[in-house]
């Protein structure tokens, strides 16, 4: 797992310590209504949508397990174990529908990766699985973990069933060409497929009948190196990508938002445009860490993983909610209250956030466990 590629937050990795060390933030900026929860309780909360009957749901990336354990990319141990799962939340009330999905994680059980995203197509749920590391780790994993991680997944009234393998794609095909790393994590479910993004690929995919294709490659940029590293004044690093996030806008054409990989700088993160056989164009730009996006009455609007940026997520957990306006103008929705948030889901002039999305689940964090959110758009 390369910090480079792989979502590092997300990726049990390297800022577990600094998570479980933060404290709450003072209060500053408050954009929009006051929130309330409307689901507790949940194991790393990701990606949620709206499913039929107005059923809000939320994929939980899990707790990870009792092993295999492997060494992450700054030294800290990552298990493995069965513990993903998509929870149906109506009201104040959740159930677990699917469960026993792979999922990697820290000892404590943060920063888990795992069950990343969902969405709906004609009453079916498809849903993606997070790996975060070269697709050929999952040799190591026990015969569960290879067919539900670095996969697209449909819900069955029995277990998960595969509809694509993303990392063995990745594995195989390595279209960025900067070595084979696969983290599916955002998914579009449509009438004539799926649209994937594979953070660790930096690639957006067109999945139709079990068979994938790119549709585009989100490209490296040279960054200011941090002067931690130590490198002469004035040099300049590569910068990966890291798409987290795609929607379909108002105009038909796929947007995505972008993470960015290390050393994840402020205000770099940007939304690009995707139309098929076109070059992604940038849309809107200035963002920090983007998780997640989506449109509400044909605004688009930006969440924010990290506001003070990942490198900073010791001293600053919150993340954002921006509405974008016009050329590419952005205003503040929501900020203090927004922990670490991994999902947004938007209906009724209100956003549907998971937050403390990377929090271990048996409470030993100042910031809490996951739960979901619900903020007044206005």
């Amino acid at each position: 797992m390369r910090r480079s590629r792989t979502l590092v937050l997300l990726s049990a990795a390297g800022l577990a310590a600094g998570l479980l060390g933060a404290a709450p933030v003072a209060a500053g900026h408050r954009g929009g209504g006051a929130p309330q929860v409307v689901a507790k309780g949940l194991d790393n909360p990701r990606g949620l949508a709206f499913g039929p009957h107005g059923v809000l749901y939320v994929t939980e990336a899990g707790s990870g397990g009792d092993g295999p354990c492997f060494a992450g990319p700054e030294g800290d141990e990552v298990c493995w174990g069965a513990s993903g799962a998509i929870t149906a939340v109506r009201g104040h009330h959740k159930k677990r529908v699917v469960t026993k999905i792979g999922s990697l994680a820290a000892p404590d059980g943060s920063q888990a990766i795992g069950p990343s995203d969902i969405s709906f197509s004609r009453g079916k749920a498809y849903f993606t699985v997070g790996l975060g590391a070269d697709p050929r780790m999952r040799a190591q994993l026990p015969r569960l973990g290879q067919k539900t991680n670095g996969w697209l997944l449909k819900k069955s009234w029995h277990r998960p069933k595969g509809v694509a393998d993303v990392a063995r794609f990745e594995l195989a095909k390595d279209p960025d060409k900067a070595g084979p790393d696969s983290n599916p994590n955002s998914v579009l479910a449509g009438r004539h497929g799926q649209v994937v993004v594979d953070s660790g690929g930096n690639t957006l995919l067109q999945v139709a009948h079990g068979k994938i294709r790119v549709l585009a490659k989100f490209p490296a940029r040279e960054v200011p190196a941090p002067d931690f590293l130590g490198l002469p004044p004035g040099s300049k690093i590569p910068m990966q990508s890291v798409p987290t996030s795609v929607v379909k806008g108002p105009d038909g054409a796929y947007y995505v938002g972008e993470l960015t990989g290390f050393p994840f700088p402020q205000g770099k993160a940007r939304v690009y445009k995707v139309k098929p056989g076109h070059k992604p164009k940038v849309v809107a730009s200035g963002f920090t860490n983007v998780i997640d996006i989506g449109f509400h009455h044909g605004k688009l609007y930006v969440l924010e993983i990290a506001h003070a940026g990942l490198l900073n997520v010791e001293q600053d957990p919150r993340g954002a909610l921006y509405r974008v306006g016009h050329h590419g103008s952005k205003k503040l929705i929501k900020h203090d209250g927004l922990v670490v948030p991994g999902g947004l889901a938007l209906r009724g002039g209100k956003a549907y956030i998971s937050n403390c999305s990377t929090c271990p689940a048996d409470g030993s964090s100042p910031l809490g466990t996951g739960h979901l959110l619900r903020v007044p758009l206005r």
